[in-house]
């Protein structure tokens, strides 16, 4: 089926195909009537299978990143694209500025997040509660323990560590790799960890807030439940009024001593945790996008409190003949040869 064939069905373009939520998103997406063309830099990544269409990218960081995604939304005549990983943020929303509608807060926002030393002094500087942060370079005195030391920019728990005494601190900094004006160590907030959903548009106003309360976490939250915390929910609308993301972030926090929320990283885009605020009554992803490509209704801050989300492996079933044409080869232990793009582009029939 071609894009001109599916011109009754809006076409959606999803990176991040091999993310632990991008599979189901894919899938829900299919199910309200949308053609969804799925990305990704690696032919293995599950959602590639599922979607109607898939394409094999370069690196969010690579100068070829832009030229191609463009020509992959143009190709498949996109309305609308939704950037899932951090390394394509900024670089997939200039083509928000070519008319395709992109589901990303605004530039400065993104930017502002993705450094992490930059975003706790400009949360620090509005008034929000944040941990004591600093670069390596300038934590100074003996730091009481633990204390966090990350990157300041990744995602995930790629780089991070917790440091017990100021001598593991002191040995981490000298055997990292990383420059110390590139980590920043952070003070370790030892309340309930939340990771939560913040809802809006361009028109600034918060749709919705949808706390979870982090059970499990290994990289990625594996097990959650949406939880209502007036603090929780108050402090995320106040990024909002003060930052204007305008746009879809997901903020994580810990509750310190005082049960007081502390924002120690945001998220400027949908989390991975997504799903679990659909199954509570929140349809972010479809809502948001049904605003900006048909100017749907605003979402309800409507959701109930105590769903559970178990994040686990599913197991899906296609022909082999699709299975080979995206590059994989069933007698063989991973891809049959280098997929580029034009290989991986085929038809899902």
């Amino acid at each position: 089926m071609t894009a001109a064939q599916s011109s009754e069905r809006p076409t959606v373009v999803i990176t991040t195909a091999g993310s632990a939520a991008t599979p189901g998103t894919i899938i829900h997406l299919r199910r309200l009537g949308y053609r969804v063309i799925a990305t990704d830099i690696d032919a293995t990544a599950p959602g590639l299978y599922l979607a109607d269409e898939c394409h094999l990218v370069p690196p969010g960081s690579s100068p070829e990143f832009v030229p191609e995604l463009r020509g992959i939304c143009a190709k498949e005549n996109a309305v609308a694209l939704i950037p899932l990983v951090d390394e394509e943020l900024l670089a997939a929303s200039e083509l928000a500025l070519e008319g395709l509608h992109v589901l990303l807060p605004r530039t400065e926002f993104i930017a502002t997040c993705l450094d992490k030393y930059v975003l706790m002094r400009r949360l620090a500087e509005v008034g929000l509660p944040v941990p004591r942060t600093a670069l390596a370079a300038e934590w100074a005195g003996s730091p009481e323990a633990p204390v966090v030391v990350k990157p300041r920019s990744g995602r995930g728990s790629r780089g991070v560590s917790v440091c017990a005494s100021a001598e593991e601190l002191g040995g981490l900094l000298t055997e990292t790799g990383y420059a110390t004006e590139d980590l920043i160590v952070q003070e370790c907030v030892p309340g309930q960890e939340f990771t939560v959903s913040v809802v809006v548009w361009r028109d600034g106003e918060v749709q919705a807030v949808v706390p979870k309360e982090v059970v499990l976490k290994r990289g990625v939250t594996k097990f959650a439940v949406t939880r209502r915390n007036r603090r929780v929910d108050e402090v995320c609308r106040a990024v909002q009024e003060e930052l204007q993301a305008d746009g879809p972030f997901n903020v994580q926090l810990s509750l310190d001593a005082d049960g007081e929320p502390r924002i120690f990283e945001i998220n400027p885009r949908f989390s991975s945790t997504a799903p679990l605020t659909v199954a509570a009554g929140v349809d972010e992803i479809a809502g948001l996008l049904g605003q900006a490509v048909a100017d749907g209704p605003r979402l309800r801050d409507e959701w109930r409190e105590g769903v559970v989300m178990v994040r686990r492996w599913a197991d899906e079933f296609i022909d082999e003949e699709k299975f080979s044409a995206y590059g994989i080869s069933p007698a063989g232990s991973g891809p049959a040869r280098e997929c580029e793009a034009p290989v991986i582009a085929q038809a899902a029939r």
